[in-house]
């Protein structure tokens, strides 16, 4: 049996997130257009006859941290270099850029095996033109393996995983066999909601945006309540109070069209009926307060 963690790295926006899901085939990752979407390490679970292996989705590496929030995310993804057995640097299917070569250094100095993977590969005609990509990223780092893939398509992911389990060390299982993430159901949902927020509205709306679950009460854990569905109740936060109306749209048709996105995942997540209340407040500057930002990966 092969046992160990895996730090998947790499540039925002490159699919890191979609990656993981598809290794997984249960979505545990939020996915967006948008850069910077994960906002903590997610661990992703997936046990075979074999090997268990504990993913770790970390938030993009970008070249300038410009608040708190942006520190938060960048230490989250170097604590996990440090954690994992083997990393799996993730790029596209282009020359390295400045935010790559600083996700390989990272890399680097984890001096961990890593293997390079070439994600969206369906975007390329022909796949002679990464023979030199391949060639380039070897010159600069030492990686034990190179794996083309497209994530949205799973196209490669069995491959890439049959070369991950090569590079984890002997051990036994860190988690049950039926586990495929160690963040408490609250913390999901958050992040889906976080997800229909990323979707349904733009510009600096996500990125101003916190969602935290006060609420999460299961009919079959809590008879005493006499309720026909899973009762969520979730607040979601702005920085300013001009931003608060934006969430909610005209006649709160913004924010129902948010729930009505949100509760189709939720319930697709839980196998149940969902009733779910969503409320907006105000929290200024929640980006720098990095206690609340500690707590919002604590739920």
């Amino acid at each position: 049996m092969k046992s160990g963690f895996v730090a998947i790295v790499g540039k925002p926006n490159v699919g890191k997130s979609t990656l993981l899901n598809m290794m997984l085939r249960e979505k545990v990752s939020i996915v967006s257009h948008k850069p910077q979407t994960t906002r903590f390490n997610i661990l992703g679970i997936l046990t075979t006859e074999d090997a268990q292996i504990i993913f770790i989705d970390t938030p993009g590496i970008m070249k300038k941290a410009k608040n708190v929030l942006d520190k938060s995310l960048l230490k989250e993804a170097f604590s996990s270099l440090q954690d994992a057995d083997v990393v799996v640097m993730v790029v596209e299917p282009t020359y390295p850029t400045e935010e790559d070569l600083k996700v390989l250094e990272a890399v680097k100095q984890s001096g961990k095996p890593s293997i390079l993977v070439i994600n969206k590969i369906d975007t390329v005609r022909d796949k002679k033109e990464l023979l030199p990509i391949m060639e380039h990223y070897s010159r600069l780092h030492d990686f034990r393996e190179f794996v083309p893939i497209s994530a949205l398509y799973r196209d490669g992911i069995d491959i890439l995983i049959d070369v991950i389990k090569k590079y984890l060390p002997e051990g036994e299982l860190y988690f049950p066999e039926d586990q495929i993430t160690d963040k408490p159901l609250r913390v999901i949902v958050a992040e889906i909601i976080r997800e229909k927020i990323y979707q349904l509205y733009h510009e600096e709306i996500p990125y101003a945006t916190a969602v935290h679950v006060e609420e999460f009460i299961d009919p079959e854990e809590h008879p005493e309540e006499n309720r026909k569905k899973v009762y969520i109740r979730a607040i979601i936060y702005v920085e300013r109070e001009s931003q608060k109306p934006i969430i909610i749209g005209e006649g709160g048709r913004k924010i129902k069209q948010l729930g009505m996105a949100a509760r189709k995942d939720i319930e697709a997540l839980l196998g149940k009926p969902v009733f779910l209340e969503l409320h907006v407040k105000v929290k200024p500057k929640w980006r720098r307060n990095e206690a609340f930002i500690r707590s919002l990966n604590r739920i």
